[in-house]
């Protein structure tokens, strides 16, 4: 990816899940010349062995002195979502389900309090989600994420008052959240697309092709106009990807408008 920082010089945090949108993100955060904090939650999630191990392949890849030693938190979900899909690895989303099915509870929350406090703890003031527009979910806005890190700041820091000068927080940021999954994609340039992973579903180590998760994969690759290096257990059916335009996919998988992005600046 091209173009000028979109944020100030210095340290940012990275939550790095192994899927397209953090890959890039990462890549894009390196070329604006920022050094990276990444860090990988472990929920005990049904696709998680496959999604450390695209995680460490891709901090291999990229090979970067910028990028620090990946730091792992463990928040253990069972006691919360009990017999979930999410869980289990029963009932998953299936191709052409809405992007509400895939709603993970309160996901993002979960997923930031421990990397937003050992930010704090070690001053590193941003902390960036690959977050993009096509995100419905309320836990992914700008104005969640304001509140939820002023929270947090405060909590840190043991001030009562909200908006006390001088207050320290970390910042959550969304250096993506202007595109959608096939758009970044276009401009992802040479990031290590091949040893990502986004499946809800894995069959024996692969992305299964056949769940909400591999389909959004598949015509993000379509839309973009590049080759999708994803090798698939039941692979796609060429009527539904590879020939695939703006106008055969549903809405909810689709940008409104589908012209090639201009560079973050």
């Amino acid at each position: 990816m091209t173009g000028q920082p979109q944020l100030e010089n210095g340290p940012v945090g990275l939550l790095l899940s192994g899927g397209l949108d953090s890959a890039v993100l990462l890549v894009h955060l390196l070329e604006q010349g920022h050094a990276v904090q990444p860090f990988y939650v472990r929920c005990g999630l049904a696709w998680e062995a496959e999604e450390q191990r695209a995680v460490e392949r891709l901090l291999a890849a990229v090979r970067s002195s910028r990028v620090a030693p990946l730091v792992t938190f463990d928040m253990p979900l069972h006691d919360l979502y009990g017999s979930h899909w999410s869980l289990t690895g029963r009932d998953v989303p299936a191709a052409g389900t809405a992007d509400e099915a895939v709603y993970l509870p309160a996901r993002n929350p979960l997923l930031l309090i421990k990397p937003l406090v050992w930010c704090h703890q070690r001053g590193i003031r941003r902390l960036a989600l690959g977050t993009l527009r096509s995100n419905p979910f309320a836990d992914a806005q700008e104005d969640f994420l304001v509140q939820f890190g002023r929270a947090i700041g405060r909590a840190v820091s043991g001030h009562d008052a909200e908006g006390r000068p001088g207050l320290p927080h970390v910042e959550i940021v969304r250096p993506l959240a202007q595109y959608t999954k096939h758009q970044i994609l276009q401009l992802a340039g040479a990031a290590p697309l091949e040893w990502t992973f986004s499946c809800a579903a894995p069959a024996g180590g692969l992305h299964c092709g056949e769940c909400n998760k591999c389909e959004e994969r598949q015509r993000a690759f379509a839309l973009a106009g590049r080759p999708d290096p994803t090798t698939y257990a039941v692979p796609p059916a060429a009527t539904r990807v590879g020939d695939c335009s703006a106008h055969d996919i549903p809405q909810s998988r689709a940008s409104r408008g589908h012209e090639p992005p201009t560079p973050p600046r």
